[in-house]
């Protein structure tokens, strides 16, 4: 190879280097790639130094608030080395003129992408100040509340990134009208549930943790209420997941707003039982139901012991009172403690429980009655 075919090929090196890829000299791209790379280092040390200290100084404070938000903020604020590392990469580059506009449109979408993610990482922790809206909303409405404001922050954030690469929202959105048209006519349902769930969470039927039955359907508590179907929870902790319309076209029975908690009983007497001890039993029930602090007044709810009916095998003693608590474990307790005081007064005053029996009589055939004669199997 002479000198001159060396330099030739010199030369070609020299243009590959600064010409080849896509014209761009590919030094600098090797040097964009280690700032791009070094900022990603810097990421970790960002996220294990600054946000640390971040959060051991939100933790002195006395208001947990800024707690939450730095919590709420640690990835968007982890992902922000990676946006300077973009721009920084692409400002080394000399690009041409249309790659150029490519590097402006993806660092302006990475900043209002990281802009929006902040704010909606935010609104969990800035929606404790709804809590003084409990007064006019329920907490389920505050939380569909809660769920629409991310929904806006998402899609005007979609919209913004969008509009930077040249998409018209505004056509998109009515020729997705167009397509809802046709999309909502096969969804009649999911509207249906989605209205049905507003006007459950509106008049306020329940709410998330009350004790429900809904009708031939499910019983339960209440978890979520979410804008098609509504979590239940079963006693065995089984979730079902409730159509909100099943809610809205199906009784539903709310124990937890239960004023008082019923007892209804039928007490049989064995008709040995007299008149006095009936009297007795009946008077002394009724003056322990009027007397225990546990029961509900008469005042308040209907209160009988009454001597009710003659059964097959008892004379049946209605009892029906309220307790003044709602919670079933000590619904529980009082009907136990008021089942054993019903023993007592029982046996006290002489008498006892009937059980189902029945009574065989047995009685002699009078002298001179005429004898019917037996059927002879033999003829």
């Amino acid at each position: 190879m002479d000198k001159t075919s060396f330099n030739d090929f010199i030369t070609l090196i020299k243009d590959v280097w600064e010409h080849g890829a896509f014209g761009v000299d590919i030094g600098k791209i090797v040097l964009a790639l280690l700032v791009f790379f070094f900022f990603l280092i810097i990421r970790r040390l960002f996220s294990k130094f600054v946000i640390n200290r971040l959060k051991a100084l939100a933790r002195k404070t006395k208001n947990d608030m800024d707690d939450q938000i730095i919590e709420a903020l640690e990835d968007p604020l982890r992902f922000m080395p990676v946006v300077i590392g973009v721009f920084l990469a692409t400002e080394i580059l000399i690009l041409s003129e249309g790659l150029q506009q490519g590097a402006y449109s993806l660092n302006r979408s990475l900043i209002t992408f990281n802009i929006f993610w902040m704010l909606f990482k935010m609104v969990g922790p800035l929606s404790r100040s709804f809590s003084s809206l409990k007064g006019i909303f329920s907490e389920s409405m505050i939380q569909w509340l809660i769920k629409a404001i991310r929904a806006l922050v998402f899609f005007l954030g979609a919209a913004a990134v969008l509009e930077i690469w040249g998409i018209e929202v505004a056509p998109l959105i009515a020729g997705l009208g167009l397509f809802g048209v046709a999309v909502a006519l096969g969804a009649q349902d999911v509207f249906k549930n989605l209205i049905a769930g507003l006007f459950i969470i509106g008049e306020k039927r329940f709410h998330p943790g009350d004790w429900v039955l809904v009708d031939g359907i499910v019983e339960g508590t209440v978890e979520d209420i979410g804008f098609r179907t509504t979590t239940i929870r079963r006693f065995d902790k089984a979730p079902v997941f409730v159509p909100n319309s099943a809610l809205a076209d199906n009784a539903v029975v709310n124990f937890t707003r239960m004023t008082h908690r019923r007892i209804y009983w039928k007490i049989g007497l064995v008709y040995d039982t007299s008149i006095p001890q009936l009297r007795a039993v009946r008077d002394r029930i009724e003056s322990y139901i009027l007397t225990n602090d546990d029961f509900a007044k008469p005042s308040e709810v209907s209160t009988f012991v009454r001597i009710d009916s003659f059964n097959d095998s008892s004379i049946d003693l209605m009892l029906y009172c309220f307790t003044k608590t709602t919670d079933w474990g000590e619904w529980l307790e009082i009907k136990e403690t008021l089942a054993l005081e019903i023993k007592d007064i029982v046996q006290s005053a002489g008498s006892s429980f009937a059980f189902p029996s029945q009574s065989i009589y047995l009685e002699n055939i009078p002298a001179g009655a005429e004898n019917f004669p037996v059927p002879n199997s033999s003829s």
